[in-house]
């Protein structure tokens, strides 16, 4: 997003760095326990960043994906984790907001203005619920199920690594029919975090992103109302995310790439106070080195974006994605490696955001889709296999 587009945008980007740099006061303390994570939350509401993605004329800012990704780059350059738990409530709308204008039928219609209402007019923060132990994000593994009962539906089951977990307002929960096996069709629905029967426990104890909120979430015999069915079908999650992956693949990208250049950025400071290092044409090089690594990976994410703007749920935009969330995925702990092995011992002092950083770095490996995932993807693509076909997509 480029601050000279409109004076909208200017106006926007004012909020979001005013916003990254109150959370990179209080990152460091997040991170070692001192200070919870809901004052970075309310920073995210209070700057109004949750209506980003919802069209303008339902009130919200009515970013591209292009423009998010760039967004959220900006929010990790004043504390990843948070702009990680923040993506949270945008990949639990996003495919909502992409319908932007466009006539639903009567059910989804009633169902995507009661969420728009809810986050314009209401200021409710949404999030995910869809990995379980054992299964992770994969939507055909699923345990979570769901049976009608009345004019509703009862739901049942645990959720892991719920990130906004008693933060957020309400839940998109992926779950399989009651009475089926494996899950060939899944359906979404909207759980709130006041609901009786829901609970959240065991806050997770990661080696980092403690500010992501994550926690185990119990649903226990949980009735919601019909219209808390996500679009008002059953059976339509995984059709949709075969077709159109990127929320799931690669929506915090930018946020991976927001760590990446606070490292590069680190790195460089810290050189310039040790002019030995910083005169060595070995470590000149070093740096060239890993910050054409990063104008590379850049342009791959904003390039994967782009694509999905302008032909969202094509072959070439799902390829995009998954290549894009390799590359990201790979080099942001290898920079931050490089830039431990150029600056020396003195940089993962505690005191040094560095040794936080490479902590957070290295989750975006094991974030979905993995590594090999995403290779395995552009590897069938590249081979002629239907990625359409929920047979050659392993979710």
């Amino acid at each position: 997003m480029h601050a000279s587009d409109t004076p909208h945008t200017e106006t926007l980007l004012d909020r979001v760095r005013s916003a990254a740099a109150e959370l990179r006061l209080g990152s460091a303390a997040v991170d070692q326990g001192r200070l919870t994570p809901h004052h970075g939350y309310q920073l995210v509401r209070d700057a109004g960043l949750l209506t980003l993605l919802i069209p303008r004329e339902s009130g919200g800012e009515g970013l591209s994906f292009l423009d998010y990704t760039k967004v959220l780059e900006e929010i990790a350059l004043g504390d990843g984790a948070t702009a990680l738990g923040f993506n949270m409530h945008n990949v639990a709308i996003g495919s909502l907001c992409e319908t932007g204008g466009a006539a639903l039928p009567e059910n989804a219609s009633r169902f995507r203005d009661w969420v728009f209402g809810e986050v314009v007019e209401h200021g409710k923060m949404f999030a995910s619920a869809t990995s379980e132990t054992g299964s992770g994000a994969k939507l055909r593994r699923i345990q979570a199920t769901y049976r009608a009962a009345g004019d509703g539906y009862v739901l049942k089951g645990t959720k892991a690594f719920v990130s906004l977990a008693g933060i957020a307002d309400h839940y998109v929960v992926a779950a399989r029919e009651d009475g089926t096996s494996e899950a060939d069709e899944v359906s979404h629905f909207v759980v709130s975090k006041d609901d009786p029967g829901v609970a959240f426990s065991g806050v997770w104890d990661g080696a980092a992103l403690r500010g992501t909120q994550t926690a185990t979430m119990t649903m226990n015999g949980v009735e919601i109302p019909r219209h808390r069915l996500f679009l008002g079908v059953e059976g339509l999650s995984l059709f949709k995310l075969v077709r159109e992956p990127h929320w799931m693949v690669s929506g915090y990208m930018g946020a991976y790439l927001g760590i990446a250049e606070s490292i590069l950025r680190l790195m460089v400071r810290l050189l310039r106070d040790n002019e030995g290092r910083r005169s060595s044409p070995v470590v000149q090089s070093e740096v060239g080195r890993l910050a054409v690594e990063l104008r590379a990976a850049r342009a791959l994410v904003h390039s994967a974006a782009r694509q999905v703007d302008e032909e969202r749920g094509s072959l070439e935009a799902n390829t995009a994605v998954h290549a894009a969330k390799y590359c990201i995925g790979e080099l942001a702990p290898r920079l931050a490696l490089g830039a431990a092995r150029i600056c020396g011992s003195g940089a993962l002092r505690t005191s040094v955001p560095l040794e936080r950083l490479l902590r957070e770095a290295s989750f975006c490996a094991v974030m979905p889709a993995k590594p090999d995932e995403c290779l395995e993807y552009v590897g069938k693509s590249a081979l002629g296999f239907n990625m359409l076909s929920a047979r050659n997509f392993d979710w």
